[in-house]
């Protein structure tokens, strides 16, 4: 099912009795999901995306904007008659219940031609318990159960109506690291066996570029970018999303552009055709460093952290906005770890300039000097 969302915005009233002013969750928000994709909607804390997730579910109205399922208008429809289904952060399984119990109770509560036979409904809340590898366990009650067995029963119950849209808003970010790694994987696996528009809401970067058809990023209710994972960390439109996407993040230099050469304090690290005179933000991403006894940028080495596959050079420069320069460089290179001092080049496609004031991405393809 394609969703589409056409100029949404959502106000919410001021809670503060001081200032009447309003919070802006969801700003002239448009996007089209095409059917059968997993979405990642990605965002600091507060930027609109959970808002955004009920604004699709109906839980909550917006303020202005419509919302189309397929081709039809569901904007005024309540949550029931949409066909979604939601998976939240803390589960909301019923705990006096048991597994079984939980994944049939929206099925119970079908009415009319939707209703189901009780064999029907047992035959249902079967296939999804077996999709999320959860057979076993049918009887147990939600407190018999690990936190990743207890978010597999809430992805069944969310799934045995066959929902035509699912909505997850950060349904891993209870569970421990490496649950969260397996659960992940199983997601993404149970969305390509269903083929169900997917919207997954998360804070987590890392997360949401390794399972998602596309990721959109958003900051203060509006859409920065959206595109597949790779092309948005490769082509960042803007400064923020070059900063949120990445770990360990993009290396941050201010600088700026003389005679079409970049400059970074005194040294110029790259040629910048076409570029007129002006103060810069310079992003590198820590894969964009290449170690060299003559190279354009100069740093004081403080550590170098083994790895094994790559190793991280770790460095600081005046001009740096991070705490801390890391470049990860193969473990195969040679680097001298009592140095003080270490140089780099730079390439161009892991080398990104933004407008000193804007943060705007500059269009141009920066080359190394001749």
């Amino acid at each position: 099912m394609e969703v589409t969302l056409q100029n949404l915005t959502k106000i919410f009233p001021s809670r503060n009795r001081k200032s009447k002013e309003s919070v802006t969750a969801v700003s002239d928000f448009s996007l089209t999901i095409p059917d059968g994709k997993l979405i990642g909607l990605l965002g600091p804390s507060g930027c609109g995306k959970s808002t955004l997730l009920n604004l699709i579910s109906g839980l909550e109205k917006p303020t202005s904007g419509r919302i189309f399922f397929g081709g039809d208008d569901v904007t005024e429809l309540p949550p029931e008659v949409r066909g979604v289904g939601l998976v939240f952060q803390n589960y909301a399984l019923y705990p006096h219940l048991t597994v079984l119990q939980n994944i049939l109770f929206p099925l119970e509560n079908l009415k009319g031609d939707k209703k189901l036979t009780k064999q029907q409904m047992l035959e249902k809340a079967n296939e999804a318990a077996s999709l999320v590898q959860i057979s076993e366990y049918l009887e147990r009650k939600p407190s018999q159960l690990s936190g990743g067995q207890q978010q597999r029963v809430a992805i069944a119950r969310a799934l045995v109506k066959m929902p035509k849209i699912l909505l997850l808003d950060e349904p891993l970010s209870n569970l421990d690291a490496r649950l969260r790694l397996q659960t992940r994987e199983e997601l993404r696996r149970i969305q390509r066996e269903t083929g169900i528009t997917t919207i997954f809401v998360t804070h987590d970067q890392e997360e949401a570029m390794s399972i998602s058809d596309m990721i959109v990023v958003m900051k203060e209710g509006v859409l920065n970018q959206i595109g597949r994972p790779q092309d948005v960390y490769d082509e960042p439109v803007n400064l923020f999303v070059a900063k949120f996407l990445g770990t360990p993040p993009i290396n941050v230099f201010r600088g700026r552009v003389e005679s079409e050469r970049l400059m970074i304090g005194n040294e110029s690290v790259l040629e910048v055709k076409g570029v007129s005179d002006r103060e810069v933000w310079i992003g590198v991403r820590p894969e964009g460093f290449i170690p060299c006894e003559n190279g354009t940028l100069t740093c004081a080495q403080t550590a170098i952290e083994v790895m094994g596959r790559d190793m991280t050079v770790v460095a600081s420069h005046p001009d740096c906005e991070n705490a801390n320069i890391r470049a990860i460089i193969s473990s195969e290179m040679k680097v001298c770890e009592s140095a003080k001092e270490a140089r780099f080049d730079l390439k161009p496609n892991k080398t990104f300039i933004f407008e000193a004031g804007s943060g705007e991405r500059i269009a141009c393809g920066p080359v190394p000097l001749a």
